[in-house]
């Protein structure tokens, strides 16, 4: 019974040490610049690759009802409205917690077992600023970036599907877009990706600055990063929903 609330109390502590140290100097420039591109470049193939067919999965659906009802020209605005809301920062948390978030628990994971991050503390350096703060701030930057890139994928890969498999008219498809997003749907779209990026580099650098037993101890830790990143995915997708339909009521 302890336990989890001793882990829930260690990942608050440790994420407040984590905000409180992006405010110190100097910062980690170098160190930031690595994980970002690391993370992009292990989450950009994987992201456009899964955007396509989740966005055109929806946009079949949404096709087949609104031909039911004779509305097909709207077609834009619910392929929009899906994508922009919650296939682009959906998606692009699945990747960053699958490949970036992984990847980050795993070497935190190992240094911690070299006692590497012990060495660090004798000399006087924090590893939460040296380490865990670029890993986050990476994280939460290239969430942003991949979500505006599964959008621009996801409506790209919708017209195309829409226009030459479901026949509908393309005028009318890019008419529609706009019909249901705007300007405060998109930034409520993008506060969630940075939110989710935040919340996957922060549960992977917990898990790795704590990790114990070993080999066997970090390979444990990987999985529970993916595992307690998803499940923080569910409940941020739910309260960030909810908060940005009352903020940016259709």
């Amino acid at each position: 019974m302890l336990k989890p609330v001793k882990e829930v109390g260690g990942f608050f502590a440790m994420s407040l040490d984590a905000f409180v140290a992006i405010f110190k100097r100097p910062f980690a420039l170098r160190e930031f610049i690595f994980q970002t591109w690391f993370v992009a470049k292990v989450s950009l193939l994987p992201t456009m690759m899964l955007s396509i067919p989740f966005c055109v999965l929806v946009v079949f659906m949404i096709n087949i009802l609104l031909g039911e009802i004779g509305a097909t020209d709207a077609s834009g605005a619910g392929a929009a409205l899906g994508t922009v809301n919650q296939i682009g920062p959906i998606v692009t948390v699945v990747v960053v917690a699958g490949a970036g978030a992984t990847a980050m628990c795993a070497d935190l994971g190992a240094r911690t077992i070299r006692e590497e991050l012990d060495a660090m503390r004798v000399l006087g350096i924090d590893p939460i600023q040296r380490l865990v703060v670029p890993r986050i701030l990476a994280a939460t930057l290239v969430a942003l970036m991949l979500n505006a890139i599964v959008t621009m994928v996801g409506l790209v890969g919708c017209f195309f599907f829409s226009v030459y498999v479901q026949h509908v008219t393309p005028g009318a498809f890019a008419a529609s877009l706009t019909l249901l997003v705007g300007l405060p749907e998109i930034i409520v779209a993008m506060v969630k990706a940075m939110l989710f990026g935040l919340a996957a580099s922060l549960i992977a650098c917990y898990k790795g600055v704590t990790v114990g037993g070993g080999a066997q101890g970090v390979g444990n830790a990987v999985n529970e990063t993916v595992v307690y990143t998803f499940m923080a995915l569910f409940v941020i997708n739910v309260l960030a929903t909810a908060v940005g339909l009352k903020l940016a009521p259709q």
